[in-house]
């Protein structure tokens, strides 16, 4: 009761935010006049007052206004746009660090050229993040202009691109490109091997678009680069032969009374967690039918340590089998190597080329469907969207739906969320759900609605969950002779195409989804477009071109004016997503700026999400009804309960987000040190004081294991000690003697002798090869050293977490244990890459030039299994590394000539020796 009243007197957060960003709306409003009686050349030129004045000590807070008004006024000469007021409000938002909530059509992409202006001024670097390629094109070319008008450079950062090219789009003023591409850019400029390889700057600032799209959808799966690991292929294809014998269970039992069994069988499916478990039954049968196979020792069990692998490869097959189905989670079609699974993002509707899931699980889905299986791959780098955007110094997002998962934001990232009202008031009508018995009824009443739209020349815009589905309505469709338009992942190449007339009077168009998509629906069509390709046509006179533009835009203006009298653009869905976002997203689709419109939800019981979460209580209350066939429910308490099952779907899926950071957290931390190493080792000009203190402390740990600290002699093993330092070090080192000849030697004495002699051994090497020869070849060793086991060190914390859960059985929290062991993981791995480097430096043989090549040559071919480099999220994206990198060998001695870092090879290659001899795989 209290906070209502308090809102009510002192109005909401956000209320007195908008009420706080409107007086800076006055203040560049008063500035209009001032900027239009400027030429062109004295506005671009403010771009340089600005730089000068920011440089001079003056905040981009107390330039904003000015620089706003820059921007408007460029908008109006350039793009022939004007900023609203309204997205001067959220241009304010997106400076401060926040998330805008902005309506489709209110002008996003618009809006985020004021705070990009005035963040690029900083000369830091600006990116604006989309979620496909085909946007940060389009946005960076459109909204370019603009941008090179005022005299900032505007960079695309895409895959596939040259190394040089994209440093280039890396340090343009502003950046855009996809989240997928930033991620893996950070990832693999923390693989290089030289300073000159990396493409990132720090990271200052990003504009998300879509943020609820990238940093609550995505955010579950990590981004990965992973490499070729061993074949599994043949144990896909049995496993898929041995799952059609086991049974789906029906019904589940209650665990106390054991009752709730309808149909016996060997496996349950778990709809809600996505999951499926094998009954004490299946055990029995899936060891006997694998017995039978010949993949299973008789009498042995599957879970026996050594069959660990067997019974994930069960399990994935059985997900693969019933729980990802075709047409609906991935599509079947022709690649470059045959036939091959592509998945479709349960989001946006859309093919993930090349993209592929993790554990397994897509190699179980392509022997499911008998086409060739593509090998398994080995982490190289991770990281989730969540903490790669968290190492930017300021972030911001937008959206058209963000307030329903306005928590997560503020929860996990720190970002609030500012609702910017829309420029003219809503006026779409949103009907309630009706709810049928039975599918058939649903789609009955959905065509029959499609029908009395288009008889009456009212545009509809039909959204479906999955491709399956708006094959099914298309189907319908075609049966009735109704001319439509389908955009859904097969067909997305065609889009901006069909989104662009798909508010033309009596149009009919079928979508998966409508996140992202980038075009705006208008009233009547897009008449922009056909002005477009009018400019581009040389043949036609500047008059002809304007007559002509003329006459589209009367046209437009009464097709327009017919759409607005039919009741403007009606929404109809075909069922409801898990996430209340999405639907709204569709929703949005229509009245905006003020369009007229309507939007209506066609459910029935045997919807995924009914069936799951509400259906028997909506069921049970049509049963008391006593409703005829073809009678739909359409009561407020009906949406309601759907909405809160929706609700409990988005808070699980929160929890399993958390979760996983929380998780990631932990790797994260010791990713940070790790890649700080890297980059010290990378850009230290003299790495002599580190190798030292490696080799100091790995002799301490060596000596401290046969003499220990504060001892007496009768607790030393000096033998033991001599023999390992001779045989693993090639150090000769008479410490017995030594003992037996002094009368007041003590641990001390030992270990600093031990030291002396490494430090001797060391340092003949250095003089015979020359510091500066040597340097590359240590700079080498630590960086080889480091990747390496930082991979093993990743496969590891994979185990770790898949069966740290099992923990709780014990009594154990599994997170802190998990913590605690990661912990540990992390501490050996750094003392195994002193170890390891200590001693290639310590036992390394000088060579001449040509056993030098010969090695380099035998080590390529040892190396030649990680050239094969994927990307995945967490699924794996296809592309493969910019070259594969030969390994090196230290080629130098007495009678080799000096080689600098940036002199020819002396292996007579043509190139610098950094990028030949001189670089590492």
């Amino acid at each position: 009761m209290l906070p209502k009243l308090l809102t009510s007197i002192f109005g909401s957060r956000n209320e007195r935010l908008l009420k706080q960003y409107r007086r800076d709306v006055e203040r560049i409003n008063a500035l209009e006049t001032q900027f239009e009686a400027l030429d062109d050349a004295a506005l671009a030129a403010k771009t340089v007052e600005f730089r000068e004045r920011h440089a001079a000590g003056t905040s981009l807070d107390e330039l904003l206004p000015e620089a706003f008004a820059v921007v408007r006024e460029g908008g109006k000469r350039v793009l022939k746009m004007r900023h609203f007021d309204v997205q001067l409000l959220g241009g304010m938002v997106l400076h401060a660090g926040k998330i805008a909530e902005m309506r489709t059509g209110e002008g996003k992409t618009l809006m985020a050229t004021l705070p990009v202006y005035l963040n690029a001024i900083a000369g830091k670097g600006v990116h604006v993040v989309t979620v496909n390629d085909y946007l940060a094109r389009r946005d960076a070319e459109w909204m370019g202009r603009l941008y090179n008008f005022l005299g900032l450079s505007v960079g695309v950062n895409t895959p596939q691109m040259a190394r040089d090219e994209k440093q280039a789009a890396y340090r343009a003023d502003v950046t855009y490109g996809t989240n997928n591409e930033f991620g893996f850019d950070y990832l693999r400029d923390n693989m290089v091997q030289d300073v000159e390889e990396r493409v990132q700057r720090p990271l200052n600032y990003a504009i998300v678009d879509e943020v609820d799209s990238i940093l609550i959808d995505e955010a579950r799966t990590p981004l990965i680069i992973s490499g070729q690991a061993e074949d599994h292929t043949e144990l896909y294809v049995r496993i898929n032969a041995v799952v059609p014998g086991l049974k789906k269970q029906i019904g589940e039992a209650d665990p106390r009374t054991g009752e709730g069994v309808i149909e016996p069988g060997d496996f349950t499916v778990d709809e809600k967690t996505h999951q499926v478990y094998l009954t004490e039954a299946g055990h029995e049968n899936a060891e006997r039918l694998l017995t039978q196979a010949g993949l299973l020792v008789e009498g042995a069990s599957l879970y026996d340590a050594g069959n660990i692998t067997l019974m994930h490869h069960m399990y994935a097959a059985l997900r693969a089998h019933h729980l990802y189905n075709r047409d609906q989670h991935y599509v079947v079609q022709q690649g470059e190597r045959g036939l091959e699974v592509v998945i479709v993002d349960e989001f946006t509707g859309r093919l993930m080329t090349g993209r592929r899931w993790s554990d397994g699980l897509h190699q179980a889905v392509e022997a499911k469907e008998g086409v060739p299986i593509q090998s398994e791959n080995q982490t190289l780098a991770s990281i989730t969207f969540q903490n790669y955007f968290r190492m930017y110094g300021k972030l911001s997002g937008m959206t058209g739906t963000a307030d329903t998962e306005a928590y997560e934001f503020q929860e996990i990232y720190g970002l609030e969320t500012v609702v910017i009202p829309p420029n003219r008031p809503t006026v779409r009508k949103d009907e309630l759900d009706l709810v049928y018995k039975t599918e058939r009824e649903k789609y009955d009443a959905v065509s029959r609605d499609i029908r009395d739209c288009h008889e009456r020349g009212q545009p509809v815009l039909v959204g479906t969950t999955s491709i399956e589905n708006s094959e099914k309505v298309s189907a319908l469709l075609q049966q009735q002779g109704l001319p439509h338009q389908v955009l859904n992942a097969k067909q997305h190449e065609k889009e901006a195409q069909i989104v662009a007339q798909a508010g033309r009077p009596g149009v009919i168009t079928i979508a998966t989804n409508m996140a992202g998509r980038g075009t705006d629906i208008v009233l009547g069509g897009n008449v922009e477009k056909q002005v477009q390709f009018l400019e581009a046509d040389e043949v036609l006179t500047p008059q002809e071109k304007a007559s002509r533009a003329q006459r589209l835009q009367d046209e437009w203006q009464a097709l327009h004016e017919q759409v607005k009298a039919a009741g403007g653009l009606r929404i109809i869905a075909t069922e409801r997503h898990e996430s209340r976002r999405i639907d709204n997203q569709l929703r949005g689709r229509s009245g905006r700026q003020g369009d007229p419109g309507s939007s209506r939800f066609y459910l029935s019981l045997d919807d995924p999400l009914m069936r799951i979460f509400a259906g028997d209580r909506v069921r049970a209350i049509m049963d008391r009804l006593k409703m005829p066939e073809g009678e739909a429910i359409e009561a407020g308490i009906v949406t309601r309960s759907i909405e809160s099952a929706q609700r409990k779907v988005e808070a699980r899926n929160f929890d399993v987000r958390k979760q996983l950071l929380e998780y990631d957290d932990v790797s994260n931390d010791q990713r940070k040190v790790i890649y700080q190493q890297r980059n010290e080792i990378l850009e230290a000009a003299d790495l002599l004081p580190q190798i030292n203190n490696l080799r100091t402390s790995t002799m301490t740990d060596i000596v401290r294991a046969y003499v220990p600290a504060e001892s007496v002699e009768e607790q030393w093993d000096l033998d033991g000690l001599e023999k390992l330092l001779r045989d693993e070090w090639q150090l000769e080192v008479s410490l017995r003697s030594e003992v037996e000849h002094s009368d007041s030697m003590t641990d001390e004495d030992i270990l600093e002798r031990v030291v002396q002699a490494a430090d001797r051994l060391f340092n003949e090497k250095l003089e015979r090869v020359g510091v500066e020869q040597f340097m590359p070849f240590m700079r080498m060793i630590l960086l080889q050293s480091i990747d390496q086991h930082w991979r093993e060190h990743l496969a590891a914390l994979d185990y770790l977490r898949q069966g740290i859960h099992l923990r709780g059985y014990a009594q154990k929290n599994p997170k802190q244990e998990y913590k605690r062991e990661a912990f540990e993981l992390f501490s050996q791995l750094l003392d195994t890459v002193k170890t390891d480097v200590t001693k290639v430096l310590m036992t390394v043989r000088v060579q001449s030039q040509e056993e030098a090549l010969a090695a380099a040559e035998a080590a390529e071919q040892r190396n030649a299994s990680f050239t094969n480099v994927t990307y995945h999220h967490p699924l794996e994206d296809g592309s493969v590394a910019d070259e594969p990198q030969a390994a090196t060998a230290l080629a130098s001695a007495d009678d080799l000539p000096k080689v600098g870092r940036n002199d020819p090879c002396p292996c007579g290659s043509g190139k610098k020796y950094k990028h030949c001899h001189g670089k590492l795989s």
